[in-house]
């Protein structure tokens, strides 16, 4: 009984893992990153103790099952690109609507709308999910827009997102008030990019 608990246990504190990795930026939008640190804690060290567990148990009983489980999650956590596969798939599945907002940016049907800041606009209700907050940052040079859709928000100048440029020029370091640190090309007239 004792080594079907161990081996259920590995199962539950390896999907917490993996879960957390694709989860956690929506979930950093709803409990904000403060409170995700005691969340990470406690899946964390939930597992740490599942793998100190399961690797005594290797060695008592020669059963590798619970043991395999948790190395092959920590391979996973260590080597696959869970974020970068969350923004892959947000992007290309929200491109098309993304590209309707900057349509209505351009043709004057959006405008900027938050009484202290010019440079954001606030989505309709049915294009909230196209950038974290619900609200977007444009900036206008001559008669083009660059739009950005966040992707994260953090404090001050922590923030992550897509930038539409519609000359297909790179978005500079110190676009949108950022101090970006990465900048990378994801589509024709697509950027991602992150100031941290």
């Amino acid at each position: 009984m004792k080594k079907n608990r161990l081996l259920f246990l590995a199962f539950i504190s390896s999907a917490l893992v993996i879960f957390m990795e694709f989860t956690q930026w929506k979930i950093i939008d709803i409990v904000t990153e403060f409170l995700m640190v005691p969340i990470w804690i406690f899946v964390f060290v939930l597992f740490a103790i599942i793998t100190v567990r399961a690797i005594i148990h290797l060695v008592k009983n020669r059963d590798w099952k619970p043991f395999a489980i948790q190395f092959m999650t920590l391979l996973l956590w260590i080597f696959f690109p869970f974020t970068q596969v969350v923004l892959d798939v947000d992007f290309k599945v929200n491109k098309a609507e993304r590209e309707e907002v900057v349509r209505m940016v351009e043709n004057g049907e959006l405008k900027p709308n938050l009484l202290n800041d010019q440079s954001f606009i606030r989505l309709p209700k049915k294009n909230k999910h196209l950038s974290k907050g619900g609200e977007i940052m444009i900036e206008k040079n001559n008669d083009d827009y660059t739009i950005f859709f966040f992707t994260f928000r953090g404090i001050s100048d922590n923030f992550s997102g897509f930038v539409y440029s519609p000359n297909d020029q790179r978005p500079s370091k110190h676009d949108f008030s950022g101090d970006f640190k990465e900048i990378k090309r994801l589509d024709k007239n697509w950027f991602w990019v992150g100031s941290y």
